[in-house]
């Protein structure tokens, strides 16, 4: 079984024990979700899987319930990409900094779940015959992996 990339300490708070490697590889996530969220395109299949729409059946409805949430819930993702920038090299995190990792890492899965077309099927041989597409499975694959650490970590207590 793998090491544990996020462990809850007895004193309080969370060891990152995240490899240099890896933590260069996580240093792409926030700004490539923020450019995602800047661009705000919301007939992008990805913003779409971000900011779904909260009523399937009235469209004016899900409409209205945008309009009103979707500048915090905006807001709460770029606070937490700015957190997971901010301690991507510490080795300790609080709390409120690892809900904000969780909820950075998951939503840049989700963006790439729907770009791969991902579903729960799929494995790595799917996407072997593009070098893009296969290192972008890789890194979906690394951040569902970290993500059950976070998790696992977070319920721990």
């Amino acid at each position: 079984m793998p090491v544990a990339r996020v462990k809850r300490m007895r004193r309080g708070g969370f060891q990152l024990r995240i490899p240099p490697p890896e933590r260069d590889v996580l240093a792409a996530v926030p700004p490539m979700l923020r450019s995602l969220l800047a661009g705000g395109d919301v007939d992008d299949p990805a913003m779409r899987r971000l900011f779904p729409n909260a009523f399937m059946d009235d469209e004016v409805a899900s409409a209205e319930f945008d309009s009103v949430v979707r500048d915090d819930l905006l807001e709460q993702r770029l606070a937490a990409l700015d957190t997971m920038e901010r301690t991507l090299q510490a080795e300790r995190l609080s709390e409120e900094e690892l809900v904000a990792w969780l909820g950075a890492v998951n939503d840049l899965r989700l963006v790439l779940g729907v770009r791969l077309g991902v579903t729960e099927e799929s494995n790595p041989e799917d996407f072997a015959d593009d070098p893009e597409s296969e290192r972008a499975y890789g890194l979906y694959a690394y951040l569902s992996f970290l993500e059950e650490d976070v998790v696992r970590a977070l319920s721990s207590g």
